[in-house]
């Protein structure tokens, strides 16, 4: 009985060791990111031209390359993709050039509106008119975007440590 105790109490510790690590794991992740030098001013998604801007997918790219660019910005590149997704606010019109548009924006809000950030080996292109469409809002501010993902990290990371909890207290109690 003793021994089930201390078996529970060191994986409880370890467990929050682990979350808190987890946290602190991502939050030195967007310290750790790296200015990228560029003409338009950091605070904001403004140009000197003095408009706001997007990033969009090219109309006359390759389907091909759009595929390869859409698939790198929601994978490697980390572009929150969960809206063009069945069902998701900007999951229609379902075409690849919809779907590319809204991903590489994403992209490009969450690297600082750098016009590297919108290249994507030259399918993607900087325009100032909004694409917004009914309920699918092409965001203009990274930090909304590091926000949402920052909470959506820390919900996926609490709703697995629960369960993860209710697993060792019924192993702890099946012990008793």
């Amino acid at each position: 009985m003793r021994k089930a105790l201390w078996v529970f109490l060191n994986l409880m510790a370890f467990h929050y060791f682990l979350v808190f690590r987890t946290n602190a794991m991502v939050q030195e992740k967007a310290e750790a990111t790296i200015p990228v030098t560029t003409l338009s001013p950091p605070e904001g998604n403004t140009t000197f031209l003095g408009g706001t801007t997007w990033c969009v997918a090219r109309p006359g790219a390759s389907p091909t390359d759009l595929q390869i660019a859409l698939d790198w910005a929601c994978g490697l590149g980390k572009a929150d993709c969960r809206a063009i997704q069945a069902g998701g606010p900007c999951f229609d019109p379902d075409t690849l050039l919809s779907h590319a548009s809204y991903a590489f924006n994403n992209y490009y809000q969450q690297n600082g509106n750098s016009d590297i950030a919108c290249y994507f080996g030259g399918t993607a292109a900087l325009t100032q008119n909004n694409p917004s469409h009914g309920r699918c809002v092409f965001a203009t501010s990274s930090e909304s975007i590091k926000a949402s993902a920052a909470s959506s990290w820390e919900h996926k990371a609490k709703s697995i440590w629960w369960k993860i909890d209710v697993i060792l207290l019924l192993l702890y109690l099946g012990q008793r």
